[in-house]
């Protein structure tokens, strides 16, 4: 049984995460210092494995913890969420962001590297490719600057990890660049319910489908697309977990491997509400607002490479997204 150490693992892809490889026989220790998620996602978690993860609560900036988790551990390998992660925040507070993101996932990877832990699995995202020159994006397409400190974080850690890679040559770095992740688990018990006004579509769509918000705010209705709002790649959560999974599996040469994680299809915002609108049978109130900073026009992955050396391909529809969101926003909490 391999030993994972899930940083950010009580998080909205972290929660997930943990129960597929629960059920597929990992031994699991989260380690989240709980700003974005909540404890009890654990129970949650049990619910639906009938295995309970260890965890430790705690900040990757807190070295001495992390030592302990670490000795303690004897991880045979990493995946690593915990970041902060909103495109306009980081915006607005870049300082806390390049200290969260970057300089916390230095000391994660010091950590590593005293207790020999040679494998990552590292969440990345499609705002490492900035403003596209073209569409689809592949792995190759430029990696040069992203459009907000969010993005550049992103890059700053995969360029850290190819670095390391160079300089061990058993080191292995798998980077999964995320497009947008949506839905929950067929279960109903996990999904994306942020702490606070939530910073993405899909949980603020729920939460106003549900009475929670009185209306979505449409961040520009001017993009040039067909109907002015925002194109973007949505991926089923489970998809998504199940990309990590098969990178934990497959990938056994040391390195640096990147993989995009999408679908291959864009949707608006507008066509994202009807989807909506359609699982919960309900006209669901938007607004449109102006452009927030930092937003691209159009973004959506080519997914070839993932499933040319993964295996792996994401199957789930849009509806599936939207109806999984739905059985989750109308599950009672226990």
């Amino acid at each position: 049984m391999k030993k994972i150490l899930l940083t950010g693992g009580c998080g909205y892809i972290g929660s997930h995460t943990c129960v597929e490889l629960l059920t597929s026989g990992y031994d699991v220790t989260i380690y989240d210092n709980l700003l974005n998620s909540d404890k009890s996602v654990l129970g949650k978690i049990k619910q639906i494995t009938g295995k309970t993860p260890k965890f430790m609560q705690g900040d990757l900036l807190d070295t001495v913890l992390l030592d302990k988790v670490f000795k303690d551990g004897k991880f045979d390998a990493v995946i690593h969420f915990a970041a902060l992660k909103a495109v306009g925040e980081s915006i607005e507070k870049p300082i806390e962001y390049y200290t969260n993101n970057v300089v916390g996932s230095l000391r994660l990877f010091e950590a590593m590297k005293k207790h020999g832990v040679k494998k990552i699995i590292y969440s990345s995202s499609a705002t490492v490719y900035g403003i596209p020159e073209k569409m689809p994006l592949t792995e190759d397409s430029p990696v040069t600057h992203a459009t907000n400190p969010y993005g550049e974080t992103k890059i700053m850690i995969e360029r850290i990890l190819m670095d390391i890679a160079v300089a061990d040559k058993d080191f292995t770095a798998v980077s999964l660049r995320y497009f947008n992740p949506v839905g929950a688990h067929e279960s109903g018990l996990i999904g994306d319910y942020p702490k606070g006004i939530p910073l993405n579509i899909a949980p603020y769509i729920m939460q106003t489908a549900i009475g929670v918000r009185p209306h979505v705010d449409v961040f520009g209705d001017d993009y040039p697309t067909p109907d002015g709002t925002g194109v973007r790649d949505y991926i089923h959560v489970v998809d998504l977990v199940l990309g990590h999974i098969a990178a934990l599996e497959k990938i056994k040469k040391p390195g640096t491997h990147i993989y995009n994680l999408g679908t291959g299809k864009g949707f608006s915002v507008l066509e994202l509400i009807k989807a909506f609108e359609k699982a919960y049978d309900k006209k669901i109130p938007y607004k449109v607002a102006k452009r927030r900073p930092g937003d691209i026009a159009v973004c959506y992955a080519n997914c070839d490479k993932a499933k040319k050396e993964l295996g792996w391909v994401a199957t789930r529809t849009i509806d599936d997204m939207c109806k999984s969101t739905v059985k989750f926003s109308l599950t009672p909490t226990p």
